[in-house]
């Protein structure tokens, strides 16, 4: 596969690369206003005792507007630079090898999350931390939200996939002489920044998750197994951890009333 586009690659009287204006633009709203931003917002989200559903339809609503946006605005300026689909991994050259690739590295991702949910709804809700918070506050609770959260999902792993490992890995290619190593690092790094409001751990995760996307992404010349894990991976997050954290709720409760019913018996002998 082609990997350099020269059409929109400058260098500077020195012979370095440059990037366009826009496009360093669109790596600064990406890298630092994004992250900014989902923090601020998610702090102010989890702060406040309760959520309702209709907060709850909102964030979904407006993540899902803001991401088609910015969709829309850096395929518009790609275009304008003349990066074709094929550049940004949106193609499908090799069928059934890409095909065999998005179902291993979906099975891998959905047992990986499968088992981290599992593994903390059996923790005290004291070490739970974040992901309980967001199961608890933002995660879907009723039949309507859950619809919309698949959307929110679908539009997540569409775009987010488009935005980081098809232009942000693009950009950082052809800005480091077509390094592959350098833009997986770089777009797996600016995709992990996005995900500040997940607190450290979550950035980690997010890095490695990255990597692996753009491992995928190199392997096969397409986005497609990265679009169809990373969406099956928020959905079982999102559908899944409200359920398993309160059946873990209900256990614990009725394991302390198990111990009172035992304790009150033991002081009446």
């Amino acid at each position: 596969m082609p990997w350099r586009s020269e059409k929109w690659f400058h260098h500077s009287g020195m012979g370095f690369p440059t990037i366009p204006w826009d496009f360093a633009l669109m790596l600064l709203a990406l890298g630092v206003v994004v992250p900014w931003r989902g923090a601020v917002r998610m702090r102010k989200l989890l702060a406040r005792p309760h959520l309702h559903t209709t907060d709850r339809m909102i964030l979904y609503a407006s993540t899902i507007a803001f991401q088609w946006v910015a969709v829309a605005v850096v395929a518009w300026r790609c275009w304008a630079h003349g990066l074709t689909a094929q550049r940004l991994g949106l193609a499908f050259p090799e069928p059934w090898f890409t095909t065999a690739v998005a179902a291993v590295l979906t099975l891998l991702l959905l047992a990986s999350q499968i088992f981290g949910l599992r593994r903390m709804a059996r923790l005290p809700a004291s070490r739970r931390g974040f992901l309980h918070q967001m199961a608890e506050k933002v995660m879907p609770h009723n039949l309507l939200e859950a619809l919309a959260f698949i959307a929110l999902a679908s539009t997540v792993g569409l775009c987010e996939e488009f935005l980081y490992r098809g232009f942000v890995f693009t950009v950082i290619l052809d800005a480091t002489a077509s390094s592959l190593p350098l833009a997986a690092l770089g777009s797996s790094a600016i995709f992990a920044v996005a995900h500040l409001y997940q607190g450290r751990r979550g950035i980690v995760s997010t890095f490695a998750v990255g990597l692996l996307f753009a491992a995928t992404r190199i392997l096969t010349a397409s986005l497609a197994p990265s679009i169809l894990a990373h969406l099956l991976a928020d959905l079982a997050a999102g559908l899944a951890a409200p359920r398993l954290l309160a059946a873990a709720e209900r256990e614990t409760r009725n394991d302390v009333e198990h111990t009172n019913v035992f304790t009150d018996s033991a002081e009446h002998r």
